[in-house]
């Protein structure tokens, strides 16, 4: 591993405005310093922002309010997500292992790098490491890559099961940048691979998440969170689904459908979800809505499966969401 430089940010740093732009931020460290252990990630200096005051959960007038440096154990056993925010509760359980959930916190989990294969792999060619430099993926072994989104310059995926559930949410995320605050709906966090794979979002340096809002509505009646992975616990997603209705008589109301493990970001299409407001809820309706959410899907060989299976598990976890059990 290589020599860095190490401080701790307090209080009095964010009263000062002293918070440093070229120093990479440490909280609960479950990615970051597996990536410094291979080599993938080589920061010249870390500001641990462990005793910064954003710690807490907390009621809002619009939701609830989640500090970035809450553990995601603790997220998801908090009694209003549980009751309020299910959804949420069954996606943060459905990752990692209960060791990991106890040690990482929101704010990194939603900047967690992907698990592509070839990224870890220094010896290989990976745009998203050392931009200009080629796509091992698209060539190689790729089933638990992308099949929406992706671009000549990467296929790799986003790997957490929480940000698909605050996509579904609709969440907004708190940041402090250069001692400004600003409101970033989530859906305008994470970034598609173009031609810039190296960018997972579209925060600056020096930006640091405070907070995650959750809104008024949980969906806390009609939901489903479907993982689809090789293992029953401790495995990325192969595909998952995060699924929420509203409904009268039957009739939509709302609906929400993020989905995991197929893109370079949670994928959400607010425009096709609008199509279905008012119509019947049914299998049939959510086999159209699959389709049209799915349309320009492309595999690369070993994850071309990844194709029906993401569409059958839409229907699926749709639902099961209208039949909850």
């Amino acid at each position: 591993m290589k020599p860095f430089e190490y401080t701790r940010l307090s209080k009095d740093d964010l009263a000062t405005g002293t918070i440093p732009i070229d120093s990479t931020f440490l909280a609960g460290g479950t990615n970051l310093v597996d990536l410094m252990k291979y080599g993938v990630e080589e920061p010249n200096s870390i500001a641990d922002v462990g005793e910064l005051p954003y710690n807490q959960i907390e009621e809002s007038a619009s939701g609830l309010m989640l500090g970035a440096l809450v553990t995601n154990a603790d997220t998801a056993y908090h009694p209003t997500v549980k009751n309020k925010y299910p959804l949420l509760n069954k996606a943060i359980l459905s990752a990692a292992s209960a060791q990991l959930r106890n040690r990482a916190t929101n704010g990194g989990n939603l900047l967690q790098r992907t698990r592509c294969y070839y990224f870890y792999d220094t010896a290989m060619p990976c745009n998203k490491r050392e931009p200009g430099s080629g796509c091992a993926a698209v060539n190689g072994f790729n089933r638990i890559h992308a099949i929406l989104g992706t671009s000549a310059s990467c296929i790799a995926t986003h790997p957490s099961d929480m940000c698909v559930a605050l996509a579904a949410l609709e969440a907004k995320v708190h940041v402090l940048r250069k001692g400004d605050s600003l409101v970033i709906p989530f859906d305008q966090l994470h970034r598609l691979p173009g031609n810039q794979p190296e960018k997972d979002h579209n925060l600056l340096p020096g930006d640091l998440i405070t907070h995650i809002e959750l809104p008024e509505e949980g969906f806390s009646g009609n939901f489903e969170y479907l993982k689809i992975r090789d293992r029953e616990s401790y495995a990325f997603a192969l595909v998952s689904v995060a699924a929420c209705l509203k409904l009268s008589e039957g009739r939509i109301e709302d609906i929400r459908v993020a989905l995991g493990g197929v893109a370079h970001k949670p994928w959400k299409l607010k425009e096709v979800e609008q199509e279905y407001i008012g119509k019947a809820a049914s299998p049939e309706l959510f086999q159209s809505l699959a389709e049209k959410l799915t349309r320009g899907a492309q595999g690369f060989g070993t994850n071309d499966f990844k194709i029906p299976l993401v569409k059958r598990a839409i229907v699926r976890a749709l639902t099961n969401a209208l039949n909850p059990a």
